[in-house]
């Protein structure tokens, strides 16, 4: 195992920057999880740890070694890929150990070493089979064996789960976190999916246009958002974002009036945030009064879309006693659970 430090890393394609100078320390065990929207520099970031993109500026460090110049071989890491790179033609046995051809093992210990992370992965009735004979859950695991096998410093992995179906990744998402507490070995994984992020992180990196947002852990991104990008980026469904403007120790929103004190003078306009599950529906007077516009039944609870003051907000109702479309209903929500941010998107609380 092995710490991974990142220091004012920067990535230039000609006078193109596309990341701006991020820094990160990764704890040796640590599980981290790079998340943010498509081109937002989450993968070039780890290709650039793995050694397949050139460091424009900055360093990389892998345990005590700084690694820029170093080749991917050299790096004692392992990478799995998005679309599993494996061998058609090989046996799972022989995928696996693929990445063992170059060690000083002896035959009979590659076989144990093999055996020993096929247990691992509940693929030992598999050896012999060929990829084209597994599920696209089981040939991501070979992947996975196959970067295990080699026992590396650092787990990399780069959209591992994208091309599974929503089963198949909520159960490897397990299994891949069973797997690091099993074997406690560093992770970066790197995900466009916030639900992967927040089920399977010891910290997540939130980015956007190549800067880093925040770092913080699932309960930190979630509750105590640094901005408004993030507070929208994290949970689903995303939080209901809302003008307001401060006035008389209150805040003036969607036609209503909630006391609050903020260190602003009075006219401030201010965006207010409030998480759909954090809205309570009810049918006696609470903070917001609307009109039922649209559900989205989910079993046990129901998404409703609220016209407050010609503001769509959706709010979590009971699945069983949903409201009806058409109905009027009241929301009352705690004063503690609203997130204020500055028109700029900078939290203030």
């Amino acid at each position: 195992m092995a710490t991974v430090s990142i220091r004012n890393l920067v990535k230039a394609y000609g006078k193109t920057e596309v990341l701006h100078g991020i820094s990160l320390d990764v704890a040796d065990g640590e599980f981290v999880v790079f998340v943010g929207p498509s081109g937002c520099g989450k993968s070039t970031t780890l290709r650039m740890i793995a050694g397949l993109e050139e460091v424009t500026g900055g360093d990389i460090m892998i345990g005590d070694r700084v690694v820029n110049n170093l080749e991917p071989k050299d790096r004692d890491i392992a990478m799995v890929f998005q679309n599993y790179a494996i061998y058609p033609h090989l046996t799972v046995r022989k995928n696996i150990g693929f990445g063992l051809r170059t060690s000083k093992l002896s035959k009979p210990e590659r076989e144990e070493r093999i055996n020993e992370v096929a247990a691992m992965l509940s693929m030992t009735e598999y050896l012999d089979r060929k990829p084209g004979q597994l599920s696209g859950g089981q040939r991501q695991r070979v992947a996975i064996g196959r970067a295990m096998v080699r026992d590396p410093a650092v787990f990399l992995f780069d959209e591992p789960l994208s091309n599974l179906d929503a089963q198949l990744r909520s159960q490897m998402r397990l299994e891949i976190k069973k797997l690091h507490q099993r074997v406690g070995t560093t992770i970066i994984f790197v995900t466009h999916d916030q639900v992967e992020a927040m089920t399977m992180a010891d910290r997540i990196v939130i980015m956007k246009d190549g800067s880093i947002q925040q770092v913080g852990t699932p309960a930190e991104v979630f509750h105590q958002p640094a901005n408004a990008f993030v507070a929208q980026f994290i949970g689903a469904p995303s939080m209901n974002m809302l003008p307001a403007r401060y006035s008389g120790g209150a805040i003036k929103v969607a036609g209503s009036s909630i006391a609050i004190e903020l260190p602003l003078p009075d006219g401030s306009e201010l965006t207010v945030g409030i998480r759909p599950d954090d809205l309570i529906v009810s049918a006696t007077p609470g903070v917001f009064e609307g009109l039922v516009s649209v559900l989205e039944p989910l079993g046990s609870l129901t998404l409703a879309h609220i016209d407050i003051d010609g503001a769509d907000i959706v709010a979590v109702a009971d699945g069983r006693t949903p409201p009806a479309v058409g109905s009027k209903v009241h929301l009352a929500v705690e004063t503690a659970n609203l997130h204020v941010f500055t028109p700029d998107g900078e939290a203030l609380r």
